[in-house]
């Protein structure tokens, strides 16, 4: 009798999984009920994906996801929304998010209102996930991969580079957009199409064919375009570009065009590495500079000396007490003192390399009304006319990697200053790790393959 029941059972999951088959070959999937599968979330009732919400590793994969993001609202983006919606009272239309990978989830706690997000990363896009060409075995180890990759950024704020590249490439759901998929999902948005495309040098949006153009081998910028919607039903405009924003490639791949063409809007900068510290990040800080009439950044973004304070409102939040020590010789001594002068209003979120909440930092730098918008702002007194008719803060001395601000100074603060910054040396080395996830502590939540 037990052997009847053996196999009449494995009778009907032959037939549940032939009928299966014929129900995704007979439908298409939108691109909303992808993501809301690989976010896991129920998709439309009449989606052939309906069907894989009985398999037991999707439970499990949505169990695990609406555990950890239910968390992270709690901890983290609930708290954004209400800083947000008191300190960002009038938002631009358009948000410029450069070094942000596949970060929706932070942009749009932070910048909800946005009509159009402009992201930016040396992360590909990969193909629009098509989950009816894989097996149910290939479907969840992409889930489990996922998982993997949003570790950092769900634990921390913020994605570990080298960590994310490797994740992003495991399967064949590859690429930024099944994460941009997820934190749309997520955050409650409704996708309604999805296109790959490339910009041309004049900024120009094509459909991308996937051919390289010879004469521009290396340096056209590949993204995607992702429309969708809100509760509210407004229709919104996320572009995930895969680009190279130093010198050698902002302008050469035709997305600083791209950019001026979309007018001054707002900008994000957290966890960005201090690249725009470097010379070879000019362009794009002298972009942000120059196209922005808002900019909250944390201490990676741009210097707090390109700041003209008499064209900017400088606001900061949290605690500023110096980089983490993967990046040393990147403390600002300007910026240490707005903090202690300005008395900066505290923050109840982490966000950044310091994490914790009591050891974020965050600058609301807002223009003032009689700027204009296409000036660039520069607090060093040695600008020069640069390139395109923009002013470019004169190169800080390269031999003193601390002085980027500290040469400009008062003579009145230096000392103060000084002090400060000897003792963030000494606090920097106790503290640096001997690796990069060595200095993070493991969250309970880290998902494994």
């Amino acid at each position: 009798m037990t052997q009847i029941f053996r196999t009449a059972a494995l009778a009907a999951n032959v037939f549940f999984l032939v009928v299966l088959a014929g129900a995704v070959n007979a439908q298409s999937v939108s691109p909303n009920d992808t993501a809301r599968y690989l976010a896991g979330l129920r998709p439309s009732t009449d989606s052939a994906l309906i069907a894989f919400t009985q398999d037991r590793a999707w439970q499990a994969h949505a169990d695990r996801f609406n555990t950890i993001f239910g968390k992270v609202d709690g901890r983290q983006l609930s708290r954004i929304r209400a800083w947000s919606s008191a300190k960002l009272t009038s938002p631009s239309p358009v948000l410029f998010y450069m070094f942000s990978g596949p970060d929706f989830l932070y942009a749009n706690a932070f910048f909800p209102s946005a009509s159009t997000y402009v992201m930016s990363g040396l992360e590909p896009v990969g193909p629009i996930p098509d989950l009816m060409k894989m097996s149910g075995e290939s479907v969840s180890h992409s889930l489990r991969n996922i998982e993997v990759s949003l570790n950092s950024i769900l634990a921390y704020s913020f994605f570990q580079t080298k960590d994310m590249r490797r994740s992003l490439i495991a399967t064949r759901v590859s690429g930024t957009l099944p994460i941009l998929y997820v934190f749309l999902a997520r955050s409650g948005k409704t996708i309604r199409d999805v296109s790959l495309i490339r910009l041309a040098d004049d900024g120009s949006v094509l459909p991308d064919d996937g051919v390289d153009n010879a004469e521009r081998a290396g340096r056209i910028a590949r993204g995607a375009k992702i429309v969708f919607a809100g509760e509210d039903g407004q229709v919104r405009t996320l572009y995930y570009f895969s680009t190279n924003v130093a010198n050698d490639g902002f302008k050469a791949s035709g997305f600083a065009r791209f950019c001026e063409r979309l007018g001054t809007g707002d900008a994000l900068v957290k966890s960005a590495s201090y690249l725009m510290h470097a010379n070879h990040f000019s362009d794009v800080r002298n972009f942000l500079l120059g196209h922005t009439r808002l900019m909250l950044q944390d201490d990676t973004g741009v210097p707090v000396a390109y700041f003209d304070q008499r064209q900017w409102q400088l606001r900061p939040f949290g605690h500023y007490t110096g980089p983490i020590g993967l990046f040393p010789g990147r403390y600002q001594p300007g910026l240490a003192q707005l903090f202690d002068e300005a008395r900066a209003e505290p923050i109840d979120f982490g966000i950044g390399y310091r994490w914790r909440p009591q050891s974020s930092n965050l600058m609301l730098a807002t223009r003032a009304g009689a700027a204009t918008p296409n000036a660039v702002a520069s607090a060093e007194a040695g600008s020069v006319a640069g390139k395109d008719g923009l002013v470019e803060p004169a190169a800080p001395d390269s031999a003193n990697a601390q002085t980027e601000t500290g040469a400009k100074e008062r003579k009145s603060g230096q000392r103060a200053a000084a002090g400060r910054k000897s003792a963030a040396r000494t606090a920097s080395r106790a503290q640096r790790p001997p690796g990069w996830s060595d200095y993070f502590t493991p969250w309970p939540f880290r998902f494994t393959r």
